[in-house]
C-alpha cells in the first residue's frame, strides 16, 4: 500500500494546487511593475519568466522521481543526514510560514482598504482562520478539491474582462521592442517572482496518483498562470498610457472599477470579494506546508494540533499588532528574495545531490 493513499490527489488537483499557489499578489501588481522596467513591452518578460519556470520545474520533478514515495524532507534526511536534514527542514519550515504570513497579510490589508475600512484586522483575520482550519485540517486531498473548485468558480472573470475590449487603445503596445532587449531582459525577475508557488510539487510530488504525468502537470500549472498574467497585463497596457499605468499601485482593480452593466454597477467589488478565494488558494497550501513540515520534523503523524497552534499565534498576532501597508510591502520584498532562492535555487541543488549521492532508504537505516 501506497504511504500517503488516503491523501492521494488527481493530475487536475495537482494542476490547480500549484496554479493557485502562483496567481496570488502578483495579478494585482505585476501590470504597474513591469511598466517601470520594461514600459508596454513587459508583456513580452512574462513569456520570459515562464520558459525560465517551465525549465526548472521539469527539473525539480526530475529530481522528485528519483524517490517518488517521499516528501522532500525525508529525502534530505536521507541525502544529507539527519542533522543537517532537520536544519534544512527549518529552513523549509520559516520559508513557508513567511510566504503564508506574507499572503494572509495582504488579503487582510485588501479587505480592510476596500471593503471593510472600519472592520478591525483581528476580526477579518478570524473570518479568515475559520475556513481556513476547515479545508487545512483535512489534508492534502481536500485542499486540492477546494483549488479545483475556485478555479471552476472564477472562471466568470475573463469572460466579463473581455467587455473592456472596446475600450482598448492597442497602440499602446506599439512599437515593439521600443528600447530593444534590454528592458525586456531586466522585466524578467519581476514575472520570474509572480511564478513562484510551483516549488510546492517538492511536497505534492509523494501524494500525486499517476506521477507520469507529474511534468505535464507542472508544465500546464506554469502555462495556466503565464496566461493569466499575460492577459490582465496586456489589458492593463491597453487601457492605460504608459505613463499612467505607473501612478496606480493596483492598475487590475482600476481597470475592473470602469466595467459596469444594467443590473451592477460596482463589479470591482465582486471581482475583489472573488479575488480573496483565489487569494485562498495561494496561501493555504504553505500553511499546509507549514504544519506538516514541522509534524514531520518532531516525527508525529497528526498536522491538526500544529495548525491549531499555528492560526492560534496568527490571531493573537493580529489582535496585537496591524502591520501598515509598507510593513506589508517590505514583507513581500522578503518574499521575493527569499522565493527566488527557494524556488529557483533548490531545485537545483536537490536536483544535483539526488544525481550525485546514491542513497536508498535501506542505506539510510543501516
Amino acid at each position: 500500500m501506497k504511504k500517503y493513499a488516503y491523501n492521494e490527489i488527481t493530475v487536475m488537483q495537482y494542476i490547480f494546487l500549484i496554479h493557485g499557489a502562483q496567481v496570488g499578489i502578483g495579478v494585482l501588481t505585476l501590470p504597474k511593475d513591469l511598466a517601470l522596467v520594461a514600459g508596454t513591452d513587459g508583456w513580452m518578460s512574462i513569456v520570459l519568466g515562464w520558459m525560465m519556470a517551465v525549465i526548472v520545474s521539469l527539473i525539480l520533478v526530475k529530481a522528485m522521481s528519483r524517490y517518488p514515495e517521499m516528501t522532500v524532507i525525508e529525502i534530505l534526511e536521507l541525502l544529507i543526514g539527519k542533522w543537517l536534514g532537520k536544519a534544512a527542514v527549518v529552513l523549509i519550515v520559516l520559508y513557508c510560514m513567511l510566504a503564508a504570513m506574507t499572503i494572509f497579510s495582504y488579503a487582510v490589508s485588501l479587505i480592510n482598504v476596500w471593503l471593510l475600512p472600519q472592520t478591525p484586522s483581528y476580526v477579518v483575520v478570524l473570518l479568515f482562520i475559520i475556513p481556513a482550519c476547515q479545508v487545512i485540517q483535512s489534508g492534502v486531498r481536500v485542499l486540492g478539491r477546494y483549488s479545483e473548485l475556485i478555479f471552476y468558480l472564477t472562471l466568470w472573470m475573463p469572460i466579463v474582462l473581455l467587455t473592456m475590449w472596446k475600450n482598448m487603445h492597442w497602440l499602446h503596445l506599439l512599437p515593439f521592442l521600443k528600447e530593444g532587449w534590454k528592458p525586456i531582459v531586466q522585466g524578467t525577475p519581476s514575472t520570474i517572482l509572480s511564478f513562484i508557488g510551483f516549488e510546492l510539487a517538492f511536497f505534492l510530488y509523494p501524494f500525486l496518483q499517476k506521477k507520469q504525468y507529474a511534468a505535464l502537470g507542472i508544465v500546464t500549472a506554469n502555462t495556466l498562470s503565464m496566461l493569466v498574467y499575460l492577459s490582465v497585463t496586456l489589458f492593463c497596457f491597453g487601457f492605460y498610457s504608459p505613463d499612467e499605468i505607473t501612478q496606480f499601485t493596483w492598475p487590475t482593480l482600476g481597470l475592473w472599477k470602469i466595467i459596469e452593466f444594467r443590473f451592477l454597477e460596482r463589479v470591482d467589488i465582486l471581482f475583489l470579494a472573488s479575488y480573496l478565494f483565489i487569494l485562498s488558494t495561494t496561501g493555504m497550501p504553505y500553511m499546509l506546508f507549514t504544519v506538516f513540515s514541522t509534524t514531520q520534523l518532531l516525527g508525529k503523524q497528526d498536522h491538526r494540533k500544529h495548525l491549531y497552534i499555528f492560526l492560534a499565534l496568527i490571531l493573537v498576532a493580529a489582535f496585537l499588532y496591524t502591520p501598515s501597508f509598507s510593513d506589508i510591502q517590505i514583507l513581500v520584498k522578503l518574499w521575493n528574495k527569499v522565493g527566488l532562492v527557494v524556488a529557483f535555487g533548490f531545485p537545483i541543488l536537490l536536483w544535483a545531490a539526488t544525481t550525485f549521492i546514491r542513497k536508498t532508504p535501506k542505506e539510510q537505516k543501516a
